[in-house]
């Protein structure tokens, strides 16, 4: 069994690589193109790993919000413009996807008024932030849900022959 850190405030990778009980050796063996050092410097966060580095660790880990924390965490432009996603149980991200797709259904009337004309009015800017803030509440939801099930299918949970096979009818 491979030997746990006593590193406190181990960043995603260490943590996801101990979770699965490999040294940076064997971890090295399952990623293939990823030396154990350059493994210790990413963990250490003495360096950030490269774009391809985490598809790899992320597909062998078969653990798919390695890139969603890459992208919100450590790319430039995904800091700007990628939330981070935690992962949450199917029935908490569909509640939680209902719950704001109700609240907006409340609002569509008025998005329209204050769309319509093109224009975003003093007495307009409350409402609109508010409906933008539910709109945002949406598209994470929608991403945890694809996070959700890109690890099951990853893991197999979910089979992924017939999984394609519907998405691409």
């Amino acid at each position: 069994m491979a030997r746990v850190s006593t590193k406190e405030n181990k960043n995603l990778y260490h943590k996801t690589r101990e979770s699965l009980g490999l040294t940076r050796e064997s971890a090295s063996d399952l990623l293939e193109t990823i030396a154990p050092e350059r493994i210790e410097k990413i963990e250490n966060e003495r360096t950030l790993p490269h774009p391809d580095e985490v598809l790899i660790m992320a597909d062998k880990y078969k653990q798919p919000r390695l890139c969603n924390y890459y992208c919100a965490n450590q790319c430039p432009i995904g800091q700007q413009y990628v939330p981070e996603i935690n992962p949450k149980d199917l029935s908490q991200i569909v509640l939680e996807m209902l719950a704001s797709l109700n609240v907006m259904n409340k609002q569509k009337e008025r998005l329209i008024e204050i769309t319509v004309d093109g224009h975003i009015t003093d007495d307009e800017i409350k409402d609109f932030v508010m409906i933008q803030n539910e709109l945002e509440r949406i598209s994470v939801a929608v991403e945890t849900l694809q996070l959700w099930s890109e690890r099951m299918l990853a893991t197999g949970k979910i089979d992924l022959v017939k999984y394609e096979a519907y998405r691409h009818q």
